[in-house]
């Protein structure tokens, strides 16, 4: 009779372990070319979910409209200060601000391609899903 109830017991833990893997980490596909060269279109990332941030991540976060999942290196933190320099083109509305408690600011490695707070501004940390832990695998 042990045997059962073991087995009953393994089985609960692992899928007590299965939810808490989930709730945890997020696997998903990276899908344009505005992390290029460090992630490309089609590669698998595991993304751990966590709303505190440092400078040099690569988060995934919600766009405004929640329907869009972006890819986004952070490259300024609560706290940081951003120059005038900072701004590649039309970024006005965050230059020589301060970076509030509650958002970050994030760029796309490919400058040219991609959509990002020097569009939009800064991102409140409501809208962090979480940052990358690993790529999972490559196209080739």
């Amino acid at each position: 009779m042990t045997r059962p109830i073991l087995a009953l017991g393994a089985l609960a833990a692992l899928a007590a372990s299965a939810v808490a893997v989930r709730r945890t980490l997020i696997l998903t596909t990276v899908d344009g070319d505005s992390m290029e060269p460090a992630l490309r279109s089609g590669d698998r990332v595991l993304i751990r979910r966590t709303r505190r941030v440092r400078r040099g991540q690569v988060t995934l976060l919600r766009s405004d409209s929640h329907d869009l999942l972006l890819l986004k290196r952070a490259v300024a933190v609560p706290g940081d200060h951003l120059a005038k320099e900072w701004a590649d083109v039309d970024v006005q509305r965050i230059a020589d601000t301060t970076v509030p408690p509650d958002a970050i600011v994030v760029v796309g490695d490919n400058r040219p391609k991609s959509w990002d707070s020097r569009h939009f501004g800064h991102v409140g940390k409501d809208r962090v899903v979480g940052v990358l832990l690993t790529r999972v695998s490559t196209v080739s």
